[in-house]
């Protein structure tokens, strides 16, 4: 099973990039973010006529997430537990019947940014950065949940976590930065430590590998990238990998996503 995670930044301006990856790579399910459609306004019948199936959690301009599955999907489920108010769509689940079953989650892990520093140069855990903080403690707690489940467990998406120095080209460039500061890494690690495996680590060493380039001061160009877009596996998910990969190229392509794929194979 091919299993792959994708920040499109905007369905209608990138689905026919998408329709193009989707031919050439031909992955069973494809968990989308940042979609910036509402779920009527999602151009289902493209990706329907591709053969996949199509589950959304949409929200008008901003954000986004769904899922495109050439497999049955059961039990979609959309938002993630843990407070009532929230009202961003970042969040979804099916269950990804092959020949076993998976738990598929597609996240869209708020930005956080910008950061309040105190007098001490503190980061404070309020705005944005709160919000983000809070949110990765719900996801905990979720993934919690997930591992008593009995079959494999898969968490993708934009995680907008630079989890180490080495998976940024500047790291110091963003040490001040949500994404990087340490308390945000210390959330993604706390994650982890629950027994979660990040795919691309366990089959990739060293620097150098990055899944999204800025628009901006020819980040692409100069291979001025981050590492932010992850697939997380569950004890039981990580002894079925076979391989993860980031389809790096895609983003030298016509009008492109600011982000690229990012897959795994398992054997499912």
């Amino acid at each position: 099973m091919k299993i792959a995670t994708f920040n499109i930044n905007g369905i209608k301006a990138r689905h026919v990039a998408l329709i193009d990856w989707l031919k050439e790579a031909e992955p069973d399910v494809v968990l989308l973010q940042e979609i910036k459609s509402v779920d009527e306004g999602f151009p289902r019948e493209l990706f329907e006529d591709l053969g996949y199936s199509v589950e959304t959690h949409g929200q008008k301009s901003f954000n986004g997430v769904a899922i495109l599955s050439r497999l049955p999907l059961e039990d979609v489920t959309r938002g993630l537990a843990g407070d009532e108010s929230d009202e961003q769509a970042r969040w979804i689940e099916a269950t990804v019947v092959g020949t076993r079953a998976v738990r598929l989650c597609g996240l869209y892990l708020p930005n956080g940014n910008p950061v309040e520093f105190d007098d001490e140069d503190r980061p404070v855990a309020s705005g944005k950065y709160g919000y983000k903080l809070g949110w990765m403690e719900r996801l905990r707690l979720r993934a919690t949940e997930l591992l008593a489940l009995e079959e494999p467990v898969v968490m993708a998406g934009d995680y907008n976590i630079i989890p180490q120095d080495e998976d940024a080209a500047k790291p110091d460039a963003w040490a001040r930065d949500a994404l990087a500061l340490p308390e945000s890494r210390a959330a993604f690690r706390k994650i982890l430590n629950l027994g979660y495996t990040e795919a691309f680590r366990a089959r990739v060493n060293g620097p150098g590998h990055y899944s999204f380039w800025d628009y901006q001061a020819g980040a692409w160009n100069r291979n001025n990238g981050i590492r932010i877009d992850h697939l997380l596996l569950s004890p039981t998910a990580a002894d079925l990998l076979r391989d993860c990969v980031i389809d790096r190229e895609i983003r030298g392509r016509e009008k492109p996503s600011d982000h690229v794929p990012v897959w795994i194979e398992i054997d499912a």
